[in-house]
């Protein structure tokens, strides 16, 4: 079996690589930053001698390249796919960088759109498969000061959501997922320019984990930790400006 993986140079897509190489998946590793794809590929070899690994450096930011990698790997029988490139923006909306914001939506929405619809086309016509979007307890609510990065994983729920019921209501053995993680100890932070969280954060290797035994399971909606299902649960019943008013006190909290 073959799994590719985008932003697996670091954090969630990282631990994803090396997890699956224990359960014996051979892997296509896409990042931008060439050095760490193949550090992490010579760490998987080591570890496990007999997994094959190719790297792929890739901005997903850039369209054309989207539709590079898919022409780079589509004769390979990819069974997983994992979107996990993707990254955040704190300020408020006003002083945001307009040029970073709309790399961020390449990433976050684009790239995801264009690899899941073309290698959905493929899963489908031989249907089997697995897809993994990458989204965040983020999804299911907005998000002041973190404006744009909320509004991102909403779309990637809600087009996970639909198309899970496109393939369920046709009898299709392929699989689509999001992954919906509350605060995870990974390079987000610094990226984002967010100080610190206001909650406590959850380990990327468990949530690597989580996410691969859920998915293959044939979750819709994987929510690791208790305290992140609470989030997501308490989302829908909460009354919107009250939400969105807590969800604005925990971002200043960040940076303070």
């Amino acid at each position: 079996m073959i799994a590719l993986i985008t932003g697996a140079s670091s954090g969630i897509g990282k631990e994803m690589a090396k997890n699956l190489a224990t359960r014996g998946v051979n892997l296509i590793l896409v990042a931008r930053r060439t050095e760490r794809l193949l550090a992490l590929k010579e760490e998987i070899i080591y570890n496990c001698p007999e997994i094959k690994v190719k790297t792929i450096t890739a901005d997903l930011s850039k369209e054309e390249q989207c539709f590079g990698l898919y022409n780079k790997v589509k004769d390979y029988k990819i069974d997983f796919l994992f979107n996990n490139a993707g990254f955040g923006l704190y300020g408020p909306f006003l002083e945001t960088d307009l040029k970073d914001e709309l790399s961020m939506i390449n990433v976050n929405i684009k790239a995801v759109h264009i690899l899941t619809k073309l290698f959905l086309r493929d899963f489908a016509a031989r249907n089997s498969g697995y897809i993994l979007n990458t989204a965040s307890v983020a999804g299911f609510m907005a998000g002041p000061l973190l404006a744009t990065y909320y509004a991102t994983k909403n779309y990637v729920v809600q087009l996970t959501k639909a198309v899970y019921e496109e393939l369920r209501s046709t009898g299709s053995r392929v699989v689509i997922s999001a992954l919906c993680p509350g605060p995870v100890d990974t390079e987000f932070n610094s990226v984002a320019g967010v100080k610190s969280f206001g909650i406590p954060s959850e380990n990327e290797a468990y949530v690597a984990d989580y996410a691969i035994e859920r998915l293959l399971c044939g979750d819709l909606l994987i929510i690791p930790g208790v305290t992140t299902k609470a989030a997501a649960a308490g989302s829908r019943f909460a009354p919107t400006k009250f939400l969105l008013r807590t969800v604005r006190t925990l971002q200043e909290q960040k940076n303070k």
